[in-house]
C-alpha cells in the first residue's frame, strides 16, 4: 500500500490482491470502491453461509435419526410449502443444465423453510432449542437481514449490528 492510500484511508488499486486466491482478472475491471465494498460485504455472506448450512445439518440429522433415512419423504416434511418448492428449484437447475448444487433435497430449502421444518417438528427440536416462538423471532430476524446480502446489496452499520446480534441470539435459544 502506498503512502498516499494509507493516509488518506483510500485504494488507488495500484497492487491487486491475490491473497483470496481469485480466478478471474476481471475484477480488476471493477472500481475500487465497488471492490471494496464487495470485500467488506463477504464477512457477512460467510456468516450467512456457515449459519444456514449448520442449521440444514442440524435439521437433516435430528430428521435421520427420528425418520431414517427416507426423512425426506416422511410425513415431517411437508409437501406443500418444503418438499414440492425444493423440488421445484432443483428441477430448475436441472432443466438450465448447470450443474446441480447437490444431491439432497434440503439444500434446495430457504432460511424460512428450514424454520418451517424446525417449527413443525417441534417434539424433536424441543431439547435443542429453548423456545418455539424465539425460534420462530430470531428465524424472522435473521431472514429479513439475510436479504440484502443475499441479493448483493451493502448493508449499514445498524444492520451489521442486528446481523451479529441475531446469530448471537439464534447460538444463546440453543439449549
Amino acid at each position: 500500500m502506498s503512502h498516499i492510500e494509507r493516509t488518506f484511508s483510500i485504494d488507488l488499486a495500484f497492487q491487486v490482491d491475490n491473497r483470496r486466491g481469485r480466478k478471474s482478472s476481471d475484477y480488476d475491471q471493477f472500481e475500487a470502491a465497488l471492490r471494496s465494498e464487495a470485500a467488506r460485504m463477504s464477512e457477512f455472506y460467510e456468516v450467512f453461509y456457515c449459519l444456514e448450512n449448520s442449521i440444514r445439518k442440524l435439521v437433516a440429522d435430528i430428521l435421520i435419526d427420528a425418520e431414517g433415512a427416507d426423512w425426506w419423504e416422511s410425513k415431517r416434511v411437508d409437501e406443500d410449502r418444503i418438499r414440492k418448492p425444493a423440488t421445484q428449484r432443483r428441477k430448475r437447475e436441472v432443466d438450465s443444465g448447470i450443474t446441480t448444487r447437490s444431491d439432497r433435497l434440503i439444500d434446495y430449502t430457504t432460511f424460512g423453510e428450514l424454520s418451517q421444518l424446525i417449527t413443525d417438528n417441534w417434539d424433536l427440536f424441543d431439547p435443542v432449542f429453548q423456545s418455539k416462538s424465539a425460534v420462530s423471532n430470531v428465524s424472522n430476524q435473521l431472514n429479513l437481514l439475510r436479504g440484502p446480502i443475499a441479493h448483493c446489496n451493502p448493508t449499514g452499520e445498524l444492520e451489521q449490528e442486528r446481523l451479529n446480534l441475531a446469530v448471537r441470539s439464534w447460538f444463546t435459544i440453543m439449549s
